[in-house]
């Protein structure tokens, strides 16, 4: 089953079972998902339907932060639920070994001197990870290797 399908009966579950509060965040997904359609003309892929979901979790996350910071706990629950739901969709995430194994498979794989051939590593490292490792500290990590 396509992840946009699997929204989709998640979606008839939740207005059948009465969960108020996670059939307003699955439309608020599919309504990412129908939005990029629109605005590219195309029918998203899981792999596409992929990246709305991490775009999705990114801004959460930020929110979060953000929220936690000005001492407003009320929304930082609200935004807390919604990423919950959203990383049920998302692949499971890869624990720290494997992903300290990708990173130095892929700075083999890629040739990778230094800090300058960073781009050449996530080039290689994206498409094996995604959905499945927060970029932003991948990154960091990729760095730290390349760094002398």
């Amino acid at each position: 089953m396509s992840l946009k399908a699997r929204l989709i009966e998640d979606m008839k579950a939740a207005m059948k079972g009465g969960e108020k509060d996670k059939l307003l965040v699955i439309r608020l997904i599919n309504s990412g998902i129908k939005q990029r359609e629109v605005d590219e003309r195309i029918e998203l892929d899981d792999a596409q339907v992929l990246a709305v979901l991490e775009k999705m979790q990114k801004q959460r996350r930020d929110s979060i932060t953000q929220y936690d910071a000005a001492g407003r706990d009320d929304l930082a629950k609200v935004e807390r639920y919604e990423m919950g739901i959203i990383q049920a969709y998302l692949p499971a995430q890869l624990d720290p070994a494997e992903l300290e194994a990708l990173v130095d498979a892929s700075i083999a794989e890629s040739g990778a001197k230094g800090p300058q051939d960073m781009g050449k590593v996530i080039a290689v490292l994206k498409p094996k990870v995604a959905g499945r490792a927060d970029m932003g500290a991948l990154s960091g990590l990729v760095k730290k290797k390349l760094t002398p």
